[in-house]
């Protein structure tokens, strides 16, 4: 009986070179694709965090009707509104109490959900009425009142307003200043601090030659309205070029 030879296998490498190279070119194309991951990731990342938020104080000349606003590109919130032009209108954010924007130092600021009281945001538009919410505390929310007023935070007066007036569950807080119209602001309450937004408050204030200021702040906020309220007309007017 013949015996067949092993001997050519017994001299056989357990692992041939053609499957090491296959081996090594795989490890090599994972760490590739490894590598790739890592450096999208931190790009995502970091643009995420972006969130399309600018850090750029590149100036930015903005149109609205008859005034012109100068601007730093990182307080306008909105990409296709950082431009050179004719606008409609231009919504902002800064940080409050400081009034700056968005920057790599306080971008936790912009982004953190959980403290709204951090930001307030502003939007300014060519006037449509000839008066700003004081200006309709008279003619128009009072006659909306129900009951009476009941104390609010640093002097404001809290008044409800009348469930079938189309203001559904606002309120509206108001306050004597001196020399001036009666401070007037709308705010949905949270039934909570902790349910707070950005967008609790809101006031308009005329600005300009016709502008109309229309901010928001949290209900947080409340017992700073006398602060915010020259801040925001102060920063406003300090953006405005006035023509020779």
């Amino acid at each position: 009986m013949t015996v067949p030879s092993i001997a050519s296998d017994d001299h056989s490498p357990l692992i041939s070179p053609r499957f090491l190279y296959r081996v090594t070119a795989v490890a090599v194309s994972l760490a590739v694709l490894t590598v790739g991951i890592s450096m999208a990731g931190r790009w995502y990342g970091e643009s995420l965090a972006q969130a399309g938020h600018t850090a750029s104080t590149q100036v930015t000349d903005i149109f609205i009707g008859q005034d012109h606003l100068r601007l730093p590109a990182n307080v306008i919130r909105f990409e296709t509104q950082r431009e050179t032009g004719i606008a409609e209108r231009a919504d902002l954010y800064v940080t409050w109490p400081t009034l700056e924007g968005y920057t790599d130092q306080n971008r936790h600021l912009f982004n953190d959900v959980d403290h709204p009281e951090n930001l307030i945001f502003l939007q300014i538009s060519q006037s449509t009425m000839s008066r700003d919410m004081s200006g309709r505390l008279e003619p128009i929310y009072k006659h909306l009142f129900e009951g009476s007023p009941t104390p609010g935070p640093a002097g404001l007066s809290r008044h409800a307003m009348r469930k079938n007036s189309g203001y559904g569950d606002e309120v509206v807080f108001t306050a004597e200043m001196a020399g001036k119209a009666h401070y007037a602001v709308r705010c949905i309450l949270p039934q909570s601090p902790a349910l707070s937004t950005n967008a609790d408050c809101q006031r308009d204030i005329h600005a300009g030659s016709d502008l109309v200021v229309l901010y928001r702040f949290s209900s947080q906020l409340l017992p700073q309205w006398q602060a915010i309220d020259k801040a925001v007309h102060d920063f406003v007017t300090a953006k405005l070029v006035t023509a020779p």
